[in-house]
């Protein structure tokens, strides 16, 4: 039934202004307006994701978004130059950097954007 269909994924936050500056100014993700009163993410590659204000928003427990890079190192740096902290934890290994380097899976490390959300940085090569 689905399987042609181009799904999408959406995600709420508390505050769509700071939002739309976090992942348009931090992230450097296209943002764009939607006539909705949301909006969208346009990352290349993939469909849009609607990000949509919701004043009862709770973050979400998991990783909402990933974000594949080609050199985790090198993407935390950046991310942690710019002033976005990394989580750490125990359960997962992470490094200094927040870097889980589990041998059985991708390098990760996932922060959170100011929604309280959860996102990654991936390296799977």
């Amino acid at each position: 039934m689905f399987k042609n269909t181009k799904a999408f994924s959406s995600f709420s936050v508390n505050d769509l202004q700071k939002a739309k500056e976090f992942y348009g100014k931090m992230l450097g993700v296209e943002v764009k307006d939607n006539p909705m009163g949301l909006i969208e993410l346009h990352i290349s590659g993939s469909n849009n994701i609607l990000v949509y204000p919701k004043p009862n928003h709770e973050p979400a427990t998991f990783t909402v978004l990933n974000f594949p890079v080609d050199d985790i190192d090198k993407a935390v740096d950046e991310l942690t130059a710019k002033g976005i902290v990394f989580e750490q934890y125990s359960e997962l290994k992470t490094d200094e950097k927040g870097i889980s380097r589990d041998p059985n899976g991708p390098k990760i490390a996932w922060f959170k954007d100011p929604a309280g959300n959860i996102l990654s940085v991936l390296q799977t090569n």
